[in-house]
């Protein structure tokens, strides 16, 4: 099967959240009035999707866009993209469910003075988790509203200390063909890499995480570990990461190689700079029907402007 470079996909290809949703929603109700065979396969990917309640976790309403409506854990599970597992929609919540996410292991090295391989669950004593409800944003110009849970990143770049020569950030995604089938082709350079400059890394937005909507992540949505980044378009947080590497130069990242003058290094949420082949303007919220107005810095543009004072964000897009 051929497999298009993301270059080569015209935004009219990318199916809708809505049509997406309504098509599955209908798959299961025809399942179960026995008008096709597709419930157990429906019925399995779900029960996998299911991930382990996380306890102790407190709500932390600070970072709660106001006016905001939480989506559905079915538009979060679903509606996703995690390219090793497939370029369609459809493909991450069927192809990831076999995906091990025990025993994990995240190597943190590079430009540190306490360099450190750590467990999973180990990782996850480091600092207290707490649930932040977060806007998320696609570069495909869709966008939810997604209760992540998990700790500062901060509180894990503390504890190993970078060097002072240390101003990147890079963060490197488990690539396992065995697992991983979209590995096969060469959609993107693999490992996916992604990076970010030290003081974003840094910044109480940006979210080591675990876990959302109450449990662990579920593999299609980049278990057992990702980056979250609300400010930035959804790719720049990695998934299912397994390396974290302090540098000195600007990492080159997996979208940069595939498409550098669509996809850049910082991609910060921005409406007044869009995409090549479409509009970043308006957004389409996951079971909404009308469109709304994208916001700078995908609403958080108090928190984090400052971080970009002087930049050209046409250039630095």
């Amino acid at each position: 099967m051929l497999i298009r470079r993301p270059t080569d996909i015209l935004p009219s290809e990318i199916t809708s959240g809505d049509a997406y949703l309504h098509r599955r929603e209908w798959l299961k109700q025809a399942a179960s009035m026995g008008l096709i065979a597709g419930l157990p396969v429906l019925a399995a990917c779900d029960a996998q999707a299911q991930g382990s309640r996380l306890a102790g976790v407190k709500a932390n309403p600070a970072y709660a866009p106001a006016d905001e409506k939480i989506n559905k854990v079915e538009d979060f599970r679903n509606y996703c993209n995690f390219y090793e597992f497939g370029t369609d929609k459809t493909d991450p919540p069927v192809m990831a469910k076999a995906l091990k996410t025990r025993p994990w292991t995240v190597a943190v090295e590079g430009e540190v003075l306490k360099p450190k391989t750590f467990d999973i669950d180990d990782l996850m004593k480091l600092a207290p988790l707490e649930e932040r409800i977060y806007r998320f944003r696609c570069v495909e110009a869709w966008s939810m509203v997604v209760p992540w849970i998990g700790f500062p990143l901060s509180a894990l770049i503390n504890q190993v200390q970078p060097k002072g020569n240390a101003k990147f950030v890079e963060l490197v995604t488990l690539a396992d063909k065995a697992q991983m089938p979209g590995l096969r082709s060469s959609v993107l350079d693999w490992p996916y890499v992604e990076g970010l400059r030290l003081d974003e890394a840094m910044h109480p937005l940006t979210l080591l995480t675990f876990g959302a909507f109450g449990e662990v992540l579920a593999p299609q949505n980049g278990a057992p570990l990702r980056i979250t980044i609300p400010w930035k378009y959804g790719f720049k947080g990695g998934k299912s990461i397994v390396k974290i590497r302090f540098v000195e130069k600007e990492p080159r990242t997996a979208w940069v190689k595939a498409g550098p003058s669509e996809y850049g290094f910082y991609s910060n949420v921005n409406p007044t700079v869009d995409h090549p082949r479409w509009s970043q303007a308006t957004e389409r919220r996951l079971g909404e029907f009308s469109k709304r107005k994208t916001l700078m810095f995908n609403g958080y543009a108090d928190q984090v402007a400052s971080l970009y004072t002087g930049m050209d964000l046409k250039k630095f897009y």
